[in-house]
């Protein structure tokens, strides 16, 4: 059905702009980088798989947090965020969102 993520500065309550996201599926053995995409104005992008058929599989997120954090001449603790995820059926929907700090995160299954 489809995939999507969403990610929040909690430090300042604000959606995380322009953040470059990497999707990579793990198949035999190796993984395998099947999109490319960055979050909206909103923080949100909904648009990672493209054309690609979500399938039952083990995917990962990169989220490129090193570059958000030095457009706000701030640093990190985190160059980049990986969020590791198992599609046991996909006729559903997995939303994967991000809840970040400077020095921490947290995620969590959205709907």
């Amino acid at each position: 059905m489809g995939l999507s993520t969403h990610i929040l500065d909690t430090s300042i309550g604000c959606p995380a702009a322009n953040i470059s996201l990497a999707l990579s599926k793990f198949d035999d053995g190796t993984w395998r980088e099947i999109g490319r995409d960055q979050t909206d104005a909103d923080g949100r992008c909904k648009t990672l798989l493209g054309e690609v058929p979500l399938e039952a599989a083990t995917y990962k997120i990169n989220f490129a947090t090193a570059e958000y954090y030095s457009a706000q001449k701030l640093t990190g603790l985190y160059p980049w965020i990986e969020i590791t995820f198992a599609v046991a059926d996909p006729a559903q929907h997995y939303h994967i969102p991000l809840l970040l700090t400077a020095n921490g995160y947290t995620t969590y299954r959205g709907s």
